[in-house]
């Protein structure tokens, strides 16, 4: 694994000029060729990475981002958080990859003593693996090419006392618009959303009607994003935009749907109950179980009867 501790370091490998401010920098990528990559490579930061790239590559190939292939054909956008790897290969048929765009590198000591160096960890799409990229229609594209220029510019002035704030502004507000497109995405891609709805009902069913519950406990988070294929973060905003329930939540509403069947259908007790959906203490599911339905276990019972 190659390790960039500094902005310099990779852009010396890309053959471009040392950054004129050397926490930031912001380039265009132009319309050259690049020579296929051999073997697998993989890369880690220690400074932020934002990339807004067009990848044109020769033939009729489809480019696959880890575990699946783009779907659209417009600008692609991709998040890089200091320390995480990323990964990549190239396949015998990508002879060549024709690439152009934008890139933005940030490291975090850039970002020391401005509200921005706590905030930016808050945005979810440094989580996300690398398939789960940001795809842009034109407009957007424009919008954030826009906002790239303003910083490029700002970076490359003479710089004066209101040169970082003005440069942390515009950065702010990229990733502003970067959120709000993300949103748009979830709800544009309604079948493939609606196909992890489908997959998620039928791991989580699948889940509490295994009679090993007992041993395996409640669900994880983790475990239901793996399962899925996606990153726990992402799994939890698309549910959220989708349902209003982040994966936690949904754990919990299947978890007192399977409850209320076995408290109205069967004469097992509370402590049964509770025992068989995997929790320990009956106190724990009792909680829960009047936070969802603002009744204990024994009124629903009752009321049911």
């Amino acid at each position: 694994m190659k390790r960039f501790s500094t902005i310099s370091e990779f852009l010396q490998l890309r053959d471009l000029p040392k950054p004129q401010h050397p926490l930031i920098t912001v380039f265009e990528v132009g319309p050259v060729e690049r020579a296929q990559i051999d073997g697998p490579q993989s890369w880690m930061y220690d400074f932020y990475a934002i990339a807004l790239k067009r990848v044109v590559n020769s033939g009729d190939i489809k480019l696959k981002y880890g575990q699946q292939h783009y779907d659209y054909d417009e600008g692609i956008m991709s998040f890089v958080a200091p320390g995480q790897v990323l990964s990549f290969s190239m396949t015998d048929q990508l002879k060549h990859i024709r690439q152009s765009g934008w890139m933005l590198l940030i490291h975090p000591d850039f970002l020391w003593n401005t509200p921005l160096a706590q905030t930016i960890k808050h945005y979810d799409f440094w989580d996300y693996s690398v398939h789960e990229a940001l795809f842009l229609s034109e407009k957007e594209e424009n919008t954030l090419i826009g906002i790239l220029q303003h910083i490029q510019h700002e970076c490359q002035a003479n710089i004066d006392k209101f040169s970082k704030s003005i440069i942390v502004s515009h950065i702010e507000t990229l990733l502003n618009y970067a959120d709000r497109f993300y949103h748009r995405q979830f709800l544009t891609r309604d079948k493939a959303h609606h196909e992890v709805l489908e997959k998620l009902e039928k791991l989580l069913n699948d889940y509490f009607n295994d009679d090993d519950l007992i041993n395996k406990g409640l669900p994880a988070v983790t475990f239901i994003a793996e399962s899925l294929n996606l990153s726990p973060k992402y799994l939890s905003s698309l549910l959220k935009v989708l349902t209003g329930q982040n994966t936690q939540q949904h754990i919990h509403e299947k978890l007192i749907e399977k409850a209320k069947e076995k408290l109205s259908t069967t004469n097992l007790t509370v402590s049964e109950i509770a025992y068989q959906l995997g929790f320990e203490h009956i106190q724990s599911f009792s909680k829960l179980f009047k936070t969802k339905t603002q009744q204990s276990p024994l009124e629903f019972r009752a009321a049911f009867n």
